[in-house]
């Protein structure tokens, strides 16, 4: 099957979005299929590649560069998105956004009468709480960019989106055509518990204090991810024998580190920067819970990794992390905005080291169901269903 995957992010570094268009398309090849992504340049002029199978077609784009250092906009990606559909004659294709590249990619396969699926993976919140515009203006930018999302998927053939929660929330603001829910899945040959992990070696590589109670914390430093919560939950605990490791980077790294000083929280906290996404199984391993207090998470793929590896999580209680996350199970679920019961997380969690293999075992059983080659095989099941049809 020949397959189409436009996606405005096709990176393991950027965002979830990313990291599962790029499993997915490594993964479709893997699996016999013949797959072009269409995706902005990352240096303004249109280019070609080949990564790991995958045929690469990078379209004209704008940096959007110092205000947001990876994003980059199409302006006028049709003519292009035309070329392509055409040299490449795809059965299918599948859509990650609805941004101009995406929208562009469905209004040429319409054309062709091209079966269309779409998975989203957008939230307003994801933007409204980093631009103070919108924030100002909540409930209108809310219903403004529900419309820019709907007027794309209300289009397709099929919609997906990564868990029952996602799906349910896109019909409630007005999707009208068939959904299911899909998981973005994980590596769990990559991402798995290894006691041949030298642990001492990677808490000395990321700054991590030997024999602290270590909470880990990877991906963007944006603002609805409430990093703040956590740390204040840190100040509130008292505790001087646990860590928390923030890994990732973002535009509020330096409010953060800002806030971190104010609480005087010294070495309890530990901004590691980038991690290379080699380091991620070994790191996983080698700390003792992770930690997920964003408030917008559809699904949250860092947390999955996370449990692929045993660990029990401290999570907020919010939009889809209850899905991944079962309360005093294998983790704690704590009240979004409260760092005082994130706090209370925290102690229950410290307190459950004599169980701790339990709430391990627990985390291991959930998210096998969200095996990434799972993952693979539904989606070639659901190609030829609607190529088919």
């Amino acid at each position: 099957m020949r397959i189409i995957i436009a996606s405005q992010t096709y990176d393991l570094h950027t965002n979830g979005q990313g990291v599962f268009a790029v499993h997915l398309a490594e993964g479709l090849v893997n699996a016999g299929e013949q797959v072009m992504v269409l995706m902005p340049s990352d240096h303004f002029s249109a280019y070609q590649a080949t990564r790991n199978g995958v045929l690469i077609r990078a379209i004209t784009a704008l940096s959007l560069s110092p205000l947001y250092d990876d994003v980059h906009v199409t302006p006028f990606p049709g003519p292009q998105v035309v070329k392509w559909l055409q040299e490449f004659k795809p059965d299918i294709v599948h859509i990650q956004d609805h941004y101009p590249l995406c929208s562009a990619v469905v209004d040429a396969a319409l054309q062709r009468d091209l079966p269309i699926l779409g998975t989203n993976h957008f939230l307003p919140d994801n933007i409204i709480m980093n631009v103070a515009l919108f924030n100002q203006f909540h409930d209108l930018s809310q219903e403004v960019l529900w419309k820019t999302v709907l007027r794309v998927y209300n289009r397709l053939t099929l919609t997906t989106a990564p868990t029952e929660t996602a799906v349910r929330i896109l019909e409630q603001n007005g999707l009208h055509t068939p959904a299911q829910a899909v998981s973005c899945g994980v590596d769990l040959n990559r991402f798995r518990p290894d006691p041949e992990v030298d642990a001492a070696q990677y808490r000395r590589r990321y700054h991590i204090e030997p024999g602290k109670v270590v909470f880990l914390y990877v991906g963007r430093l944006d603002l609805e991810k409430r990093l703040d919560v956590l740390l204040q939950a840190l100040h509130q605990s008292g505790r001087a024998d646990i860590q928390v490791v923030i890994a990732g980077h973002g535009e509020r790294k330096k409010d953060l580190q800002a806030l971190a000083a104010q609480l005087e929280l010294g070495s309890r906290v530990v901004f590691t920067g980038y991690v290379p996404d080699e380091d991620l199984p070994g790191l996983y391993n080698s700390v003792d819970y992770f930690a997920m207090p964003s408030e917008a998470e559809l699904q949250s793929i860092a947390t999955m990794e996370a449990m692929g590896t045993g660990r029990p999580v401290l999570a907020a209680n919010a939009r889809a992390l209850p899905e991944l996350v079962k309360h005093k199970i294998n983790g704690y679920l704590f009240q979004c905005d409260d760092p005082t019961d994130t706090a209370c997380g925290m102690q229950w969690l410290v307190e459950q080291k004599p169980d701790w293999q339990k709430l391990s075992q627990a985390s291991l059983e959930i998210v096998r169901q969200h095996d990434i080659h799972r993952t693979i095989q539904r989606y070639q099941e659901i190609y030829k269903s609607l190529v088919e049809a």
